[in-house]
């Protein structure tokens, strides 16, 4: 089973280096990684050549955003399964893509779901991001999986469709959104936590962040006729607090 691993970047050559070697040290052997850099104007393109070796495709010119990006990488793919790793992100460990790999074999189905860990700079991890008790339902009142931790089969997105580019950071909602719940496709919790990120993404930084996302969400949600209620999508860090006190 060969797995594409996609990175978009620009101007990331603060961070880019540790996610290429971190894609290069793991176990498993049938990697695919493929880089989609937006012709970045700082040193990213130095390290990408200095590291050729270690990445199997990539390409730098511009796009029309992360989505754009993303699903150029998806076009390039060949691999049955295809996992997004940021540009500023590593994996757990360098077993991860093996374990993967190894339980897609032993379960039927289109989609995995697992967990990830946040961090700050000075690396204390400050959140462990679960998707052990999500389901499609939740994404009514706003809550998906960890993006980086869903790995889907590279048939999904000729059979449902690609990232919607017109989105700004809500585009991985809406994709999660039309395959889980609109089209309702196999999926299952794996228990594995697939990367490490450093906290303070562009998703999740400050109340324009949180209004955008929040906009965007229901955005997603009209976009593919599901019910929901606008309200609840608003206050959505309610019931973030309700599940941490039931845990």
């Amino acid at each position: 089973m060969i797995i594409s691993i996609i990175t978009v970047c620009y101007n990331s050559s603060t961070t880019i280096e540790k996610t290429i070697l971190s894609v290069a040290s793991q176990t498993c052997q049938t990697i695919e990684y493929i880089i989609i850099d937006g012709n970045s104007k700082d040193n990213t393109l130095e390290i990408i050549q200095k590291h050729e070796d270690k990445i199997s495709k990539w390409i730098s010119e511009p796009d029309k955003g992360l989505y754009d990006a993303m699903n150029k990488g998806i076009e390039m793919a060949t691999g049955d399964l295809i996992g997004i790793l940021n540009s500023d992100d590593v994996f757990a460990s360098n077993t991860i893509i093996q374990d993967i790999v190894n339980f897609h074999k032993k379960n039927n189905i289109e989609a995995s779901v697992g967990n990830i860990v946040q961090y700050k700079e000075n690396g204390k991890v400050v959140r462990i991001y679960s998707s052990k008790y999500w389901n499609p339902e939740k994404l009514k009142i706003g809550f998906m999986p960890p993006h980086p931790s869903v790995f889907f089969k590279r048939e999904l997105f000729n059979k449902f469709g690609f990232y919607e580019s017109g989105f700004k950071i809500g585009g991985d909602y809406e994709l999660i959104t039309r395959f889980f719940l609109k089209n309702n496709i196999t999926w299952k919790y794996s228990g594995i936590t697939t990367t490490a990120m450093l906290f303070g993404g562009v998703s999740s930084s400050g109340s324009d962040s949180y209004r955008l996302i929040t906009k965007e969400i229901q955005k997603a949600l009209y976009m593919n006729n599901i019910q929901f209620s606008p309200y609840k999508i608003k206050i959505r860090f309610v019931w973030k607090i309700i599940g941490f006190l039931k845990k």
